[in-house]
């Protein structure tokens, strides 16, 4: 949805906050005991099982803080990792390694638990066409990050905001008057202010899906709340007119079934806002 540029833009957004957040005018923890010039080298030691996210991330924020840190990496993100593995040794300067350790830590341990989540929905799905969708159900200020975990763990992003693509939901469709005028304001909208952006509209029951195909003019509708019988309806009324998105309430228990019915396409908050941290530490050796 958005370019590599601007995930660029906004993981260094990130870093720089993140780092202003955590040191301040200085760590004085550091400052206070270990000599300017002391070396030291430390390890990524991985204490869980999963799919690891995060260390390209780690990287970036090591050479941030000291463009001098040598960083060698061992598991690479993507890779599946174990207890007692370690994924990457980083040597240089003291103080700069232990100014970026809680930022690496608390980002690989998030990103690696998405991660690990997203890979278990795609193996789920991976012998059927739908493809598992993340949501804006994110942490203020990390999305990128948590977007960027979704990917290294085999699944799709959907819109990254408000501004790189048009859903439509039922408020916008009740404040609007309905779903033809939602439509037809957000095609003249679109027309007006020369922008080249996707429609999705969310419907609620198998009225409003047919309500949409009379109207058409979107790219793709969403499927909310849908039972099993309805959503297989609904996307033989489709029929590939356009893309097709089940959503709401959807676990990895049933993650199939809704599968099963055809869609295109399977939205989770649970990705980003429901999972348990992995566990790492830096170790100096």
């Amino acid at each position: 949805m958005i370019s590599q540029q601007k995930f660029q833009q906004e993981i260094d957004i990130i870093i720089k906050n993140a780092i202003r957040e955590d040191v301040g005018d200085g760590d004085h923890s550091s400052l206070a005991c270990i000599p300017e010039n002391a070396k030291g080298k430390a390890k990524l030691l991985v204490k869980d099982n999963g799919i690891i996210a995060g260390v390209d991330f780690a990287q970036q924020v090591f050479h941030y803080i000291d463009s001098t840190l040598k960083i060698t990496v061992d598991l690479p993100d993507g890779s599946f990792v174990r207890y007692g593995d370690i994924a990457l040794i980083v040597e240089g300067k003291s103080r700069s390694i232990l100014m970026a350790e809680r930022l690496v830590l608390n980002a690989i341990q998030r990103m690696s638990a998405i991660a690990t989540q997203t890979n278990k929905y795609v193996k789920i799905l991976q012998d059927t066409r739908t493809r598992i969708l993340d949501t804006r159900k994110t942490t203020p200020g990390i999305r990128a990050l948590e977007k960027w975990a979704v990917k290294i763990g085999g699944g799709t992003n959907h819109r990254f905001g408000l501004y790189d693509m048009i859903m439509l939901k039922d408020n916008h469709i009740d404040f609007a008057g309905g779903i033809e005028k939602a439509i037809l304001k957000t095609r003249q909208y679109l027309k007006e202010k020369n922008l080249d952006l996707k429609i999705e509209i969310e419907t609620r029951n198998l009225n409003e899906v047919k309500e949409v195909l009379r109207v058409g003019k979107v790219d793709r509708i969403m499927l909310d709340n849908f039972n099993f019988d309805d959503l297989k309806t609904a996307v033989k009324l489709i029929n590939g007119k356009y893309e097709t998105e089940a959503s709401g309430g959807i676990t990895e228990e049933t993650l199939l079934k809704y599968a099963e019915c055809g869609v295109d396409y399977i939205s989770s908050g649970a990705l980003t806002h429901s999972v348990k941290n992995m566990d790492f530490s830096l170790k100096a050796f």
